[in-house]
């Protein structure tokens, strides 16, 4: 939990002072007791109106002051807090930014969306509390037993028993409900879970009718954090009523043997006045102790969780300063060499023995069916995750050799599903290249054959687009997210079947305005169209390369490209054109 406490350390003077008004506030909370004891010996008792006022507006001076240092204290508690949460979230993403996929995959979205929101908030509250009134319990406690000692070390002598007890018992319900808050956090991670694959994939809940089954998933996720939550709090709660059953049979035998001890002339009223005060004090102060608990236990699992995704900043950076070379792409070359490749936490070889290059300015297809590691294939080189074996090799240089802004820059990656940001379509095709031209981002369009389209909405090129591109086609979705690569002129393009939503007429017109973009373009597609217009053909098929060749090297040697061929043009086309 240091990485995450350490973001206080800027605010070590309102830290400071926020103690400080606490501790004037506290000083002030136990010298009261004392003056109202003398109050009634020295006034009230003796039917002294002199000592009355005197003593009364002194309680009253220290009492405006105590309110005032209140006041500030809540004032820079707050500061603090506040300002500490902003800090540990902006942190917190620009970590997330930098996490490899790798690291992605070991944290489900919904977890890290509790992070930035629920645990953050958790955290936030802890300091908030911590500069308010956690410090100032235990110290109230401690405070107000030696004042009990000052006035009446006789009476005060129950404390010695009573105080140790609580604070043993206390320290071992926290203990407990620590794990039983990490249990909770859990749960409020599977709820997320739960509810955004539901958003994400309404429309296909509702094409495929699975409300129903999807009503029971949330429900069983939705009762097991309201029965972790449910015992959780109820064993937290349940030492309150401990506490005061304790603090209240303490305040009885004061009160007995103080009366006791008063009729035997060896304490005066204002003394035992002032114990029960003070009793009251600690007892206030003690069942405080349970909600400080909660909040440390909730705080303590909410910390870790935090503090586990702060720690991968060091591996992150140590990626980043091993590629700090300068080293520049020029050509545009790819070589993969015996490359091999399995996901993380995976004992499955998703690719074995990739061998292949591409000349600058080359056009490659890949093909095969699905599951065969195209995707995967793709990830290694902009070294989204890093091969098992073999190298990938980028104009004669290994692709880790460069810094990941000089590798990444250079590529154009179109993926799969395709992604738009909320936002207008100008500024989705501009996330390509902050620098993007007005004349830059239409040219782009038009390469990628949805400037026409573009021109018809109402708003053009600022029109807004809903969250991940829902008020769009998917052929519009997937030109916008190809303008977005194009606008980069990268010498690198990468197209993951990204095409599969455009007609064949478009998809044409597409592909013959890349060429003009002098970049090496690698392509996959299940089109074999599509796959004709290349330089080259790769047939991938359970991980492994099958074939390299042109379409009419591969239709003579290979059966399974021959069945590619005839599935989609028919028996007749199966052979040599």
């Amino acid at each position: 939990m240091k990485n995450v406490f350490s973001f206080l350390k800027p605010y070590k003077l309102p830290i400071v002072l926020a103690y400080t008004m606490m501790l004037i506030e506290l000083g002030i909370e136990l010298l009261l007791p004392l003056f109202l004891g003398l109050m009634i010996d020295q006034g009230v008792l003796n039917e002294d109106i002199q000592n009355i006022v005197m003593w009364g507006s002194i309680m009253i001076g220290l009492a405006f002051v105590a309110l005032v240092a209140g006041i500030f204290n809540s004032f820079y508690s707050s500061h603090v807090s506040f300002a500490f949460g902003y800090d540990i979230r902006q942190k917190l993403f620009s970590r997330i930014q930098y996490f490899s996929f790798k690291s992605l995959s070991n944290y489900p979205t919904s977890g890290l969306v509790t992070r930035f929101t629920n645990d953050i908030r958790q955290i936030q509250n802890m300091v908030f509390m911590g500069l308010r009134i956690m410090a100032k319990a235990p110290l109230q406690v401690i405070g107000g037993v030696i004042m009990a000692f000052i006035v009446n070390a006789r009476l005060a002598m129950i404390f010695l028993i009573t105080v140790p007890l609580l604070i043993l018992f206390l320290f071992l319900v926290m203990k407990a409900a620590s794990k039983m808050f990490a249990k909770v956090q859990e749960n409020v991670d599977n709820v997320n879970r739960v509810m955004q694959e539901n958003l994400a994939g309404m429309r296909l809940i509702k094409a495929f009718s699975r409300r129903n089954y999807e009503e029971n998933r949330f429900t069983e996720a939705n009762e097991s954090l309201a029965d972790s939550t449910k015992t959780t709090f109820r064993f937290v709660e349940s030492s309150m009523p401990v506490l005061l059953f304790i603090m209240n049979l303490s305040l009885i035998f004061i009160i007995w043997f103080g009366n006791a001890q008063s009729i035997a002339g060896n304490a005066a009223v204002g003394e035992v006045v002032s114990i029960v005060n003070y009793a009251l004090r600690v007892s206030m102060a003690i069942s405080m102790f349970s909600f400080i608990i909660m909040v440390l236990s909730r705080t303590k699992a909410s910390a870790e969780r935090v503090d586990e995704v702060l720690s991968l900043e060091k591996e992150a950076d140590s990626e980043e300063n091993r590629a700090s070379s300068r080293l520049k792409i020029e050509h545009g070359e790819v070589e993969y060499r015996n490359v091999y490749f399995q996901y993380p936490a995976s004992d499955e070889m998703i690719l074995k023995n990739i061998s292949f290059k591409l000349n600058p300015g080359g056009t490659m297809a890949i093909i095969g069916a699905t599951g065969s590691g195209k995707t995967s294939l793709f990830q290694l080189m902009p070294r989204l995750y890093e091969p098992k074996k073999g190298e990938v090799i980028i104009d004669g240089h290994p692709a880790s050799a460069y810094a990941f802004a000089e590798l990444r820059n250079n590529i154009g990656y179109v993926p799969q599903t395709p992604l738009l940001f909320t936002g207008t379509i100008r500024d989705n095709i501009a996330w390509g290249k902050d620098t993007a031209t007005d004349d830059e981002i239409i040219q782009a369009a038009k390469d990628a054959q949805i400037h026409d389209t573009i021109m018809s909405l109402p708003q053009q090129y600022e029109t807004k687009v809903g969250q991940k591109g829902v008020n769009l086609s998917g052929g519009q979705k997937q030109r916008i997210s190809i303008a977005r690569a194009l606008v980069r002129k990268p010498k690198f393009l990468m197209l993951d079947d990204s095409t599969s939503a455009l007609d064949l007429a478009t998809e044409a017109k597409l592909l013959a305005a890349i060429e003009k973009y002098n970049c090496t373009m690698l392509l996959i597609t299940q089109k074999v169209s599509t796959a004709i217009t290349a330089d080259s053909i790769l047939l991938m098929d359970e991980g492994e390369i099958l074939s390299i060749g042109t379409h009419e090297t591969l239709i003579e040697s290979s059966e399974l490209y021959q069945k590619i061929v005839e599935s989609q043009f028919g028996k007749e086309h199966a052979h040599v054109q």
